[in-house]
C-alpha cells in the first residue's frame, strides 16, 4: 500500500509510525484507519513500535469532517468504533514487542486514548491530553473509560471526562497517566533511547511482561501466581535468558537475539 496519511518505516528494530495530516492535527479519516492497520500488519523483523504525529499535534482524534452529516440526521457511531478504532486498541494492546507513545502535541478524544493504548507513554511538556466526547455528547472511546479509571482513579477519571479539561503533560505523569514528561527540545532523544533499549532488549521477555500486566486486571492473585510459575518455564529455555545469565557471569553486555 501507498501511504498518505502516514509516514512508516522499520529501521535497526525500530518501527517508526508517524500519524501525518498536520494541517487537521493529525486527525483520523477512514483512510488513515486503512493506512495504521496496514502498516501494524508489516513490522517486519521490527522488535519496537514508536506511534507518533506530525505537526504541532499527536491526534485530534476523529476527524469530523469525514464523516459530517446534515443537522437532524443520525449516524451509526458503533459501527465507526467497531470497525475502526477497537481493531486499532487491540492491535496496540497486544502487539509482541514494547509500544512507545512520542506525543509532540495535543492529544484529543480517540487521540487521547490511542496514546493511552500504548505501553509506554513519552510527552513533551507543551502536550496536552483531553477527552474532549464530553462536549459533543459522547463517551471516551477506545477504551477510554476502561483506562482511565485504572490509571488515574475513579474522581479523576470522570473529572477528565465529564468536564474535557485539558491535562498538561507534567500533571499527567504525577498522575500517573504517563510514563514521562520531558523537555520539548529533549523528547526525540528520549524516546530514540528507549526504542533503542528495546529494540536491543529481549524481545520474547519484553513482550511476556507487557501480556502480564494488561492481563493482570482480570486475573486473582491465585490464578496470577500460576500464570507467572508458567511465564517464567517458558522463558527459562529462552536463548535470550541464557545469553543474559552469561552476559551477567562474564561481566559483558549483552547480545540479545529476542528469541
Amino acid at each position: 500500500m501507498t501511504y498518505e496519511t502516514i509516514l512508516f518505516s522499520v529501521d535497526a528494530g525500530i518501527a517508526r509510525l508517524t500519524l501525518n495530516r498536520p494541517d487537521r492535527l493529525n486527525s483520523f479519516t477512514v483512510q488513515m484507519h486503512e493506512e495504521v492497520a496496514d502498516a501494524l500488519s508489516n513490522l517486519g523483523d521490527a522488535r519496537t513500535l514508536i506511534l507518533t504525529g506530525a505537526g504541532r499535534g499527536f491526534c485530534a482524534g476523529q476527524d469530523l469532517n469525514d464523516r459530517a452529516v446534515a443537522p437532524g440526521e443520525a449516524v451509526d457511531l458503533g459501527e465507526s468504533v467497531e470497525l475502526r478504532y477497537n481493531p486499532l486498541i487491540r492491535t496496540l494492546t497486544s502487539l509482541p514487542m514494547p509500544v512507545i507513545a512520542r506525543v509532540n502535541g495535543v492529544a484529543a478524544g480517540a487521540g487521547a486514548n490511542i496514546a493511552l493504548a500504548c505501553d509506554i507513554v513519552v510527552a513533551a511538556k507543551s502536550a496536552k491530553f483531553i477527552q474532549s466526547f464530553a462536549a459533543i455528547g459522547l463517551i471516551p472511546d477506545s477504551g477510554g473509560t476502561w483506562v482511565l479509571p485504572r490509571l488515574v482513579g475513579q474522581a479523576r477519571a470522570l473529572g477528565l471526562a465529564l468536564t474535557g479539561e485539558p491535562l498538561p503533560a507534567e500533571r499527567a505523569a504525577e498522575w500517573g497517566l504517563i510514563w514521562k514528561a520531558v523537555e520539548d527540545e529533549a523528547l526525540d532523544a528520549e524516546v530514540d533511547a528507549l526504542a533503542a533499549r528495546f529494540a536491543a532488549g529481549p524481545t520474547r521477555g519484553l513482550a511476556r511482561i507487557k501480556q502480564m500486566v494488561r492481563e493482570s486486571w482480570s486475573q486473582t492473585l491465585d490464578a496470577e501466581l500460576d500464570r507467572q510459575r508458567d511465564a517464567m518455564r517458558e522463558l527459562g529455555f529462552s536463548d535470550d535468558y541464557r545469553e543474559g545469565v552469561a552476559a551477567f557471569m562474564e561481566k559483558r553486555a549483552p547480545k540479545f537475539t529476542g528469541k
